[in-house]
């Protein structure tokens, strides 16, 4: 059995002129992350691998939750993540090791919405520094076809 925990990235700032992928998070986000991190640390155990989008909002989403973490997992930055739709975030996990048994990708809407729903068969709501956590039932290469349950979905209060 694999576990997928998906978390979208924090609310970005949209008050500067930066391009989209060098967005940064806004207060908010910078709030509301550490507590899914804390989430994280007192729900889900041992994280194998963290996958985040190359942007610059995940990136920091990742460092806050994974700095309440007791052990931060090693992350693996992944380009496909950013903008990337349910088949090509499939894409992305089918090539993670078999020995990697909980991975967490750090991601955006509409892809992370959309891979809880192919993969669960249940749309959730991301809304920013939601997450979702999903079991599977085989293994990383066949992530498309196996069996999967959501265990736990939601998003941190706004502060």
């Amino acid at each position: 059995m694999s576990t997928l925990i998906l978390l979208r990235h924090g609310k970005s700032d949209w008050s500067g002129d930066e391009p989209d992928h060098l967005r940064p998070l806004a207060a908010r986000g910078r709030l509301q992350v550490p507590e899914a991190g804390r989430w994280l640390a007192d729900n889900v155990g041992v994280i194998d691998l963290a996958v985040v989008s190359s942007a610059e909002r995940t990136r920091e989403t990742w460092r806050l939750a994974a700095a309440e973490l007791a052990v931060p997992p090693p992350v693996r930055e992944d380009d496909r993540v950013y903008a990337g739709s349910a088949p090509s975030l499939l894409g992305v996990l089918q090539e993670l090791p078999d020995e990697v048994a909980t991975v967490v990708l750090v991601g955006h809407n509409p892809g992370v919405e959309d891979l809880v729903a192919s993969l669960t068969g249940r749309w959730v709501p991301m809304p920013t520094s939601a997450l979702a956590v999903i079991d599977l039932s085989g293994p990383w290469s066949a992530v498309a076809n196996t069996a999967a349950e959501l265990r736990a979905q939601g998003r941190p209060p706004a502060g």
